[in-house]
């Protein structure tokens, strides 16, 4: 947060019906919270503005777009120069396929979410882009069998 506040348990309700729907208008987020617009509109333009509340966005259904089948990938490196690094870290950024990339601290070196049509999708995005890649020393997949519980 840019500027540290103090939340209280109004700003924390407030927090908490935006997770679940970004698109409350200010009038009936109010109603849910106990306040009168105003005042409410205030807190949020607060929040917005110390960063507590970092942006809005819609949440896609992937099957719809024909990314249905997502695969966590583990990738450990064996390259340890920082233009290889860089590199590697600017190509893997800049596949579509890919939804999420964190570099870890311990093994693996970097977490990808990856999401694709099918098996054949996953197939050519491991065969035609990840495979021989310098630095890159182990790929890892994993098919999730049920999501319990994501933030979007």
């Amino acid at each position: 947060m840019s500027n540290e506040i103090k939340l209280d348990a109004v700003d924390r309700e407030i927090l908490f019906h935006l997770r679940r729907d970004g698109r409350l208008s200010n009038v009936e987020l109010a109603k849910r919270v106990g306040l009168t617009p105003p005042p409410c509109l205030r807190r949020l333009k607060r929040l917005e503005d110390a960063g507590v509340i970092a942006g809005y966005h819609a949440v896609i259904n992937p099957e719809a777009l024909g990314r249905g089948l997502e695969v966590m990938i583990d990738i450990e490196v064996s390259a340890n120069d920082l233009k290889t690094i860089e590199t590697l870290e600017e190509t893997l950024s800049s596949y579509e396929e890919v939804v999420e990339f964190r570099r870890m601290y311990g093994r693996p070196d970097y977490f990808l979410r990856v999401a694709v049509a099918d098996d054949a999708a996953y197939n050519t995005f491991i065969t035609g882009k990840l495979t021989g890649l310098p630095g890159i020393l182990r790929v890892e997949s994993h098919l999730t069998m049920k999501k319990i519980k994501t933030e979007d």
